[in-house]
């Protein structure tokens, strides 16, 4: 009969960190949510928000296909995610210079400008509600954030309806500015000036 083999031969080998999947060396050595985030981005930046898949996140980012749905459970959570990181980077981007109140609102008009042409996969997943857990925590405390922000360029004292529609018009026209740049439908107007700087002049150029 042949040998048994010894004992510590019978016993399951501990494994280490370079047997261990991708994702839990992911997890030893940083962020896995992080990267899938990245990853995500990436992925919108080259293809749209309708072509990603939670497969396709889990190969660019090189872990298991489960990884994804252990962290967003579904797409859902993962646009939400982003949404939520990309409110969070707009408010840094209006909060991040001081500027006389009297150049406020354009000023954050130009800020959201940047921000949209610098981030434009959070962009474009911000705004879309039907991809979106709109009832989120961490999505609505963000968008209160921003909100709030844009809000505060109006001048002080604006009644709260007049407020309120001032505060849309502007975001009207920063953003329909921004999405034009961003489709490709600015740039033989304004040539090769910055779209942000080119915003600002159309801005104080209005009645």
């Amino acid at each position: 009969m042949p040998e048994a083999p010894p004992p510590e031969a019978r016993m399951p080998q501990a494994r280490t960190p370079q047997t261990r999947a991708p994702e839990e060396r992911a997890y030893h050595h940083g962020d896995l949510r992080r990267a899938l985030l990245d990853a995500a981005v990436a992925l919108i930046a080259e293809r749209g928000t309708a072509a990603i898949s939670l497969r396709d996140l889990a190969r660019r980012a090189g872990v298991s296909h489960a990884a994804p749905a252990h962290h967003f459970k579904d797409k859902s959570g993962l646009f939400t995610a982003i949404a939520a990181e990309g409110h969070r980077l707009l408010a840094a981007s209006i909060e991040a210079e001081a500027v006389p109140a009297s150049k406020e609102l354009l000023e954050m008009g130009v800020r959201y400008v940047r921000f949209a042409l610098a981030h434009p996969a959070h962009f474009e997943v911000m705004f879309q509600p039907g991809l979106l857990r709109r009832d989120d925590p961490d999505l609505r405390a963000a968008q209160a954030q921003t909100g709030e922000l844009l809000r505060s360029g109006l001048p002080l004292g604006t009644p709260v309806p007049d407020a309120e529609s001032s505060a849309l018009a502007a975001w009207s026209l920063a953003h329909g500015f921004a999405t034009l740049c961003l489709s490709g439908n600015v740039s033989r107007f304004i040539g090769e000036r910055d779209p942000a700087d080119a915003f600002r002049d159309i801005v104080r150029a209005s009645p």
